[in-house]
């Protein structure tokens, strides 16, 4: 009795101790939104706002793995391309929120953030799972919901910031999608170091193509951008610890609570309200997201990590 309970409890344990690591992350995720227009209002831009609290981010991530977990920050060089690959996605995906964010108000970009669960239904359904009617209802309820959101706010809304907010949240999904995949393989505190260096990487790069100097930024601006920084780190850590115990769509759902504390956030710190044909928009938005039933996404056949690991 003793040895078929072990298993069982210990598959408990690690359910719960990832919907810990993903609840967490969802607190220190909801502040995203609240700190980035913080530090607009100091003068901060979207793209040096992304680089600079992604650097804080990977500095402090890289001083705590060398003073207490060195152990983690071995890795093959296959698994670290996969690292980097999902970083990339990752990355890319923080410039688009963060513009997108410049343009709309922190309740909105937060509800139009919800979209990503969906996402990672419909990737994982491009990747060989079947439509099913149930997922095109969702698509259909979800797009009802953007609109309700979007053309109910009391003036015109603002289609760029939509459609930036919109592909965030694509590639924010897909990035949860490829990070199962990944974690299948690498610990996930290594994997989080890594996939935060490249998303530093490609940020930062962003911001230097952009040729132009450094913005003047406020002393409330920077404290904001580093207070954003130290979420960023944590919420990486706890998302991806949750992601390899619980898989992408169950931790995608789990992670919806950030909505909660941004839109409590939002009201209490940025004085924003929405109307009550967007309340219903919202809603409808996250009835489409939580209607479907919760599943592991599928490993893909041949990795391009795949091969026996090579540690140096």
């Amino acid at each position: 009795m003793r040895s078929m309970a072990a298993p069982e409890d210990e598959g408990r344990s690690e359910w719960v101790r990832g919907m810990v690591s993903a609840a967490l992350a969802s607190f220190f995720l909801g502040w995203a939104p609240i700190l980035g227009k913080m530090a607009y209002r100091g003068g901060g831009r979207p793209f040096t706002v992304v680089a600079i609290r992604t650097l804080i981010a990977v500095l402090l991530l890289w001083l705590f793995y060398l003073l207490f977990w060195r152990a983690s920050i071995r890795i093959g060089w296959r698994e670290l391309i996969g690292c980097l690959a999902v970083g990339a996605v990752n990355g890319v995906g923080s410039l688009l929120y963060y513009s997108g964010l410049h343009r709309l108000d922190a309740s909105l970009a937060s509800f139009l953030n919800t979209l990503y669960p969906l996402w990672v239904v419909v990737f994982l359904t491009a990747s060989g799972e079947p439509i099913r009617p149930a997922t095109l209802l969702r698509l259909a309820m979800a797009m009802v919901g953007v609109y309700l959101l979007t053309g109910a706010g009391g003036g015109r809304p603002d289609w760029l910031g939509v459609m930036l907010m919109v592909a965030s949240a694509a590639a924010y999904g897909w990035h949860m999608v490829m990070g199962q995949w990944v974690l299948a393989d690498v610990p996930s505190q290594t994997a989080t170091l890594y996939i935060l260096t490249a998303m530093g990487g490609v940020s930062s790069l962003a911001r230097l193509f952009q040729g132009k100097p450094l913005e003047p930024i406020s002393s409330p601006g920077w404290a904001s951008i580093l207070a954003l920084g130290c979420t960023t780190g944590l919420s990486r850590l706890l998302m991806f610890a949750g992601l390899k115990r619980l898989g992408g769509t169950e931790t995608a759902l789990i992670t919806l609570l950030e909505l909660v504390v941004s839109l409590g956030l939002a009201f209490l710190l940025l004085g924003e309200h929405l109307t009550w044909l967007q309340w219903i928009g919202g809603v409808v938005l996250i009835a489409s997201v939580l209607s479907g039933r919760s599943r592991r996404a599928p490993r893909p056949a041949e990795p391009w990590w795949e091969g026996e690991d090579e540690y140096q």
